[in-house]
């Protein structure tokens, strides 16, 4: 997930982190919850769950009275509880990721919670380890351009990065979905490699809910090996520095394994 290879991440102390952190594009979907990431304080389980008032939903302390149901944490979700630790970048992520994006954090909800009551207890399938991986990293990509598909399926990473269409909307990023992608990227300069479902449109939100729609119809993520890797670094405008040497780092724009294929991507409904 990032050029620091499989290491353990440990997030930075609320205090070494700079408000202007926060500025960085990876980070516009939860732009409107600044104050709740930029200021000193944490918020308690308690007021971020006043604050979000996700419908359907309560933030709840994970402590020990509430892990006691024994309940599996998706299956909890579903019943309408959200266990939450406090004082936690990641799960404060994942609580804003909920209040912006509700449908799609139902919709992986709803199959995880399919594949759990399917398998035997402490058993795991693909589709639970491809959920969990877009949950986790997850970025919608559209597309609208063939050749710039193209690139991707075969890793020709300058071709896939080059500014004018990004610049012109041939592709871009319909969002960034993943908590654990906004935890690590706390840490600046970090090159983070987004897990992506791409989707042949022009518009947000559209291609957002096409993403909802595939998830709960049970098109998308049913095997990990279905996500496009996106080293989002090589985004332009995305890293302070993106010259010939930058993205001539194999370590980081790794080259296409032999035999991968990625699948086409979605199409907007109707």
């Amino acid at each position: 997930m990032a050029d620091a290879g499989h290491r353990r991440f440990v997030p930075p102390p609320r205090a070494a982190v700079a408000a202007s952190v926060f500025d960085h594009p990876l980070f516009a979907d939860v732009a409107g919850f600044r104050d709740l990431l930029a200021t000193p304080g944490w918020p308690s389980v308690s007021a971020l769950d006043a604050r979000l008032a996700v419908p359907g939903l309560r933030l709840v302390a994970q402590d020990a009275a509430l892990l006691a149901d024994g309940l599996h944490y998706e299956t909890r979700i579903a019943q309408g509880r959200l266990a939450t630790r406090a004082d936690n970048w990641h799960d404060l992520f994942n609580a804003l990721v909920w209040a912006h994006l509700r449908p799609l954090k139902r919709a992986l909800n709803g199959q995880q919670c399919r594949h759990i009551a399917a398998m035997a207890p402490g058993q795991r399938n693909r589709a639970q380890a491809a959920l969990t991986q877009f949950d986790e990293t997850g970025v919608i990509v559209r597309v609208r351009d063939s050749a710039l598909l193209a690139a991707w399926d075969s890793h020709d990473w300058l071709a896939l990065f080059a500014p004018g269409p990004w610049k012109e909307g041939a592709i871009a990023v319909a969002t960034v979905f993943g908590h654990a992608l906004m935890e690590q990227a706390l840490l600046p300069g970090r090159r983070l490699v987004g897990k992506c479902v791409v989707v042949r449109g022009d518009e947000d939100t559209a291609c957002i809910e096409a993403v909802v729609q595939a998830i709960e119809q049970d098109q998308v993520l049913t095997d990990p090996l279905q996500l496009r890797p996106l080293p989002l670094a090589g985004i332009p405008g995305w890293h302070e520095v993106q010259d010939a040497a930058f993205y001539a780092d194999a370590a980081y724009f790794r080259p296409l394994r032999e035999g991968r294929q990625y699948p086409l991507p979605l199409h907007i409904a109707g």
